[in-house]
């Protein structure tokens, strides 16, 4: 009698033969022949009913089991130093297997990210499942793609939702991962790139419904890869943090030092005091105490807390939500600088003169007790005159003192002129089930200015420190705009009425003087948003090339190390420059510092990119249910598809399509930042006011498409007839192949 094998030995046998799992390949392993071959076909549709097996095709697979060869995603290394991947083949209900990596002598040296194609063999550890060996490595970083989920049926596509990709991708039935119709998920690229068709994808995570208010940041946070669950190693090394004591620390626990911060403020990791100054040699004179979080005392080079820190860079803020560089325990309790709780602290003691420059400062290592917490309003409605319960007990012995420093320190910056740009900032404000309840622009008071100049002084002063220390640190780096981009500032100012001075070396005073030339007229905006756009993007770097921005030659963030990574190494080395212990900068990071360098410039920009496009769709939901009301805006960005607009009422961009501007061809002039029409030479340019009508709004992108109705007051004109518009199409392209070579002999002249 022929033998049927059993559940289990089926399973046993396709999990080690994966290759060799059709029908006809299990009859010919248990020598099945006959008549037999319908109980066995019998007993294959039961464990495919039971969930043992997907039927794919002709193949048979265990989907609670790894294949023996399979491709893993290699993670970062644990507190041990032990790698460990991600099975990116597993198919089961149940918890994702653990697999080790157990690397030969001979393997290449493998990283986060890596996808390599592993021979695996099950194992009984108590930490893992899976032993696996390299094969080869296959590639790291595959392309990901976040989008909506649609179900077909063989599988389904998904639709992405970054209004920058258009393309949609296919992803078959084995790997929609149980992804339902409608819900936002994010896949990978499967496989190489077709030649023709749709890319295939692989679904690796479903993120629920698009539509909840409350998915908004999630989106952004996984379209641009911030990490947002910290490893289970960095929770119980921040949970088995003590606070730090009193030795080998200044006290200044009696030091009246008070943190200000947004109502809203998550952490508090800059404390201040200010005091006249009783030196009869500095008559009139200040003196400023900075105290920052000792964040470089729990977070030691290295270690797991570090390595974190190191790979997300900073912190990254949206209107719901933080994604913190830190966890909790540290960022929101043992580093915040909570009222009436020992801190652990960096402090800098700055002495001004009585026009506000620093004539001298020191650092120590600390420990203080901030007497309060107080916001932004509440600090500038005391000195105003309106105190309450927890401002009038500080007005006379705190936060006068503060208001005179900063007074001195506000003359000092009027002589040092640093870029004075007057650019509005958006304030979303959410209702408590996500949706958004308002867009206000934020309140620039006399204390948000304080605590700016504040920071701003101490950041000097810890690079002035570190540098004659020969200390290694990361500087903040702010480049002068480049000679082109000045170019298209002055023909913008040109145009308006305004000149930029040339042929000397630009200083941010003469900015400043064409910024004030504008102020409060209707050219107002066009010149600070113009100004903006020809700055360079400020980085960081070992190398000092100054701060533009700040008209500063020495600077570099120290303020911050809750929520920057380049802060902590900063207070690295002023710990190792001050010999205050062993937890200063190591050998690694002082080999490593161009490259933390470059990684967390790009994370900081990651993150503002992550920022604005959550923005940008919270306003595009916040506006869809006004689709086909008007609006006034400004022309803020012209490109070869169309002009983008700045709208007053919220400071939403949204696009005007250049398909939606009429029958005639529009010609696209990069350099002078217009569209000119063909026929009729009407002209679209950065700065004109308009009036548009919003067309489409898209929150699942954040796109906003308009209308155009109006430039300057003047209606859209309508395109001549197909025959009598050559001449006048002549004329214009004449016009502006003139005004291009123009632009070109006045350059070369300079």
């Amino acid at each position: 009698m022929v033998h049927i094998p059993t559940k289990a030995e089926i399973l046993d046998w396709i999990a080690a033969n994966p290759t060799l799992s059709s029908k006809r390949d299990i009859a010919k392993a248990f020598g099945i022949k006959g008549a037999a071959r319908i109980d066995l076909k019998r007993v294959l549709r039961e464990l495919e009913a039971e969930g043992h097996l997907e039927r794919r095709k002709r193949s048979y697979k265990d989907p609670d089991r790894l294949p023996p060869v399979s491709v893993l995603q290699v993670k970062a290394p644990d507190a041990d130093g032990d790698l460990f991947a991600r099975p990116l083949e597993w198919h089961g209900e149940g918890v994702e297997p653990i697999v080790l990596v157990v690397p030969r002598a001979s393997d290449p040296a493998l990283g986060e990210g890596d996808r390599i194609l592993a021979r695996l063999t099950v194992v009984t550890a108590e930490d893992h499942n899976y032993e696996a060996r390299l094969i080869r490595r296959i590639g790291t970083n595959p392309k990901r793609i976040l989008g909506i989920f649609r179900k077909g049926a063989e599988g389904g596509r998904i639709v992405p939702i970054d209004k920058a990709q258009g393309t949609e991708w296919t992803v078959p039935e084995a790997n929609r991962l149980g992804a339902k119709d409608g819900e936002l998920v994010e896949a990978e690229q499967a496989g190489p790139k077709a030649r023709m068709g749709l890319p295939r994808a692989r679904i690796t995570s479903r993120l629920g419904d698009p539509s909840a208010p409350k998915a908004v940041s999630l989106i952004a946070i996984h379209q641009h890869g911030i990490p947002d669950q910290f490893p289970d190693d960095v929770i119980a090394e921040a949970d088995a943090c003590k606070p730090v004591g009193l030795k080998g620390r200044e006290d200044l626990r009696d030091m009246p030092l008070v943190t200000i911060d947004p109502s809203d403020a998550r952490d508090h990791d800059d404390a201040c005091l200010a005091q006249p100054d009783d030196d009869p040699k500095n008559p009139g004179g200040h003196v400023i105490w900075v105290a920052i979080a000792d964040v470089a005392a729990y977070v030691r080079p290295g270690s797991a807390l570090d390595r974190e820190a190191r790979h997300r860079g900073n912190s990254s803020y949206f209107p719901d939500r933080v994604v913190p560089m830190l966890p909790d325990r540290l960022s929101g309790d043992l580093c915040s600088l909570h009222e009436g709780v020992p801190r652990a602290c960096v402090a800098v003691r700055m002495q001004l003169d009585a026009e506000g420059n620093k004539i001298g400062h020191r650092f120590v290592r600390g420990l203080m007790r901030s007497v309060a917490s107080l916001n932004y309003r509440e600090v500038q409605e005391a000195i105003d005159g309106t105190s309450n319960d927890r401002t009038a007990p500080l007005l006379d012995p705190v936060l006068k003192p503060l208001f005179a420093a900063y007074h001195a320190l506000a003359r000092a910056r009027e002589e040092r002129q640093p870029l004075d740009l007057d650019l509005p900032e958006r304030k979303i404000v959410l209702a408590e089930d996500g949706t958004v309840q308002s867009v206000n622009f934020s309140e620039r008071l006399d204390a948000h200015r304080l605590i700016e100049e504040f920071m701003i002084l101490a950041n000097v002063a810890a690079a002035e420190t570190l540098i004659a220390k020969r200390s290694p640190l990361l500087f903040r780096v702010h480049e002068e705009p480049a000679p082109e981009k000045l170019d298209s500032l002055r023909e913008v100012a040109q145009a308006a009425g305004y000149n930029l001075a040339k042929g000397q070396v630009l200083q941010t005073r003469h900015l400043n003087q064409l910024l004030r030339a504008a102020e409060g007229s209707e050219n107002d905006e066009l010149i600070n948003m113009s100004t903006l756009r020809s700055m360079t993007q400020a980085y960081y770097s070992p190398q000092n090339f100054g701060h533009f921005g700040l008209a500063l030659q020495h600077y570099a963030h120290f303020t911050s190390p809750i929520r920057r990574y380049a802060d902590l190494i900063v207070h690295r080395g002023l710990i190792t420059a001050h010999g205050w212990g062993k937890d200063g900068l190591s050998g690694e990071d002082m080999e490593r510092l161009e490259r933390t360098a470059e990684h967390i410039s790009e994370t900081e920009r990651r993150s503002m990119m992550a920022e604005r496009d959550t923005t940008d769709r919270y306003l595009a939901a916040y506006l869809s249910e006004r689709v086909g009301n008007e609006f006034t805006g400004r022309i803020s960005g012209i490109a070869r598809f169309g002009a983008f607009v700045k709208l007053d009422e919220t400071g939403a961009d949204g696009l005007i399509p250049i398909r939606s501007l009429g029958r005639e061809y529009f010609h696209f002039d990069r350099d002078a930042g217009t569209l000119m029409g063909a026929d009729t030479g009407f002209t679209i340019g950065i700065g004109q006011r308009v009036t548009v009508r919003l067309a489409q709004a898209t929150p699942v992108t954040g796109g906003l498409e308009l209308e155009l109705l109006d430039v300057e007051g003047n209606a859209m004109p309508k395109a001549q007839s197909p025959a009598g518009r050559s001449p006048r199409r002549k004329a214009v392209r004449g016009k502006k192949k003139a005004d291009k070579v123009k632009r070109k002999v006045a350059r070369k002249r300079r």
